[in-house]
């Protein structure tokens, strides 16, 4: 299991309602979450995952992520 961080384009709890089916619903990620408050918005992956997977699912749902 990794732990992989994004900068994204989620910024509000709106985003984070609208993005949560799609991260909750692939079965190789564990947990995530989102930090609002980051100027960077990070969003924190623990997956199975490669970074290109996590992006595109995030990409989507209607948001951008690259890989830090």
């Amino acid at each position: 299991m990794a732990t992989l961080q994004f900068k994204t384009t989620i910024n509000c709890a709106s985003c984070v309602r609208a993005i949560t089916p799609t991260l909750n619903g692939e079965p190789a990620i564990e947990t995530w979450q989102v930090d609002t408050a980051s100027p960077d918005k990070l969003l924190t992956v623990h997956t199975t995952l490669g970074a290109p997977q996590v992006a595109a699912l995030v990409q989507e749902a209607g948001f951008e992520a690259q890989a830090v």
